[in-house]
């Protein structure tokens, strides 16, 4: 089977278990989005060299914890510091600085801020007003797809000028801009059907989406640079790992769930 067959293959199945997840229940979305962070704390502990459990301990009682009490004023403080995490990530990103982590309370750190809370408002995304609401998961998982779908396909046909050549050599400005055009379309189509919110915020949320979400792809493209390989995993032919499938959207969960949650 050639690459392109793998590759389309494994993705097709990825995208019909996440769609059949969130479609069919808010436990049966919660419980997907729980074994994708188990891989990807196993694929991340890999990449930076942790071993220990603790990583998927505290995400399991974290998760438990906030979704028992959604409106605990602890996970605005988790918020607040998944975002400075993340804001000081794409600092080291565009200073061109290493990602540092001397010792095992440096990288369960790391592995805290970047991976498990992100993970953790990745799991309360749709959770909007007390309420599961399955078609606002999807509507930012098409905005996602369409934009790295089209930022490879303008990127590959049209691009010419290198985005972060020292992190992602195939990444163009050409289809960074391409992504964030369809996703801004894909956002307007989207607003006709779901009416959660206007057709500005919908515009909005798609710009989230298509500029932090490129950002984090370089992010956990400059830890694999660091750590010398290429993909977090091999659990996806043709795609590589889970982190590697989830990197965007883990970085914009966050993001989202702030100005959907708390500026709206």
């Amino acid at each position: 089977m050639s690459n392109l067959l793998r590759r389309s293959f494994s993705g097709i199945i990825y995208v019909l278990i996440f769609l059949s997840a969130i479609l069919f229940s808010k436990e049966s979305y919660v419980i997907l989005i729980s074994l994708f962070s188990f891989l990807c704390i196993w694929e991340f502990s890999k990449l930076i060299q942790f071993k220990g459990f603790v990583g998927y301990i505290f995400f399991a009682l974290a998760l438990f914890l906030m979704l028992k009490r959604p409106e605990n004023y602890a996970i605005k403080v988790i918020l607040i510091i998944t975002l400075l995490s993340s804001f000081y990530l794409m600092f080291q990103l565009f200073a061109k600085k290493e990602i540092t982590f001397s010792n095992d309370r440096a990288k369960l750190g790391l592995l805290i801020r970047y991976l498990v809370f992100s993970m953790l408002f990745l799991a309360l995304l749709p959770i909007y007003k007390g309420k599961y609401h399955p078609n606002l998961m999807i509507s930012i998982l098409v905005m996602i797809w369409v934009n790295d779908s089209f930022a490879f396909l303008v990127g590959k046909n049209f691009g010419k000028n290198k985005l972060f050549v020292s992190v992602s050599p195939k990444k163009t400005i050409e289809g960074f801009i391409g992504g964030l055009v369809f996703a801004l379309l894909a956002a307007f189509a989207i607003s006709k059907f779901n009416t959660e919110f206007t057709v500005l915020n919908w515009l909005i949320i798609a710009i989230i989406v298509s500029v932090v979400g490129t950002v984090g792809d370089l992010v956990e493209s400059k830890f694999k640079r660091q750590a010398n390989i290429k993909d977090s995993g091999n659990i996806m032919p043709g795609h590589g790992g889970i982190l590697d499938r989830l990197d965007s959207l883990l970085f914009v969960a966050p993001f989202v769930y702030l100005y959907i949650n708390f500026i709206i």
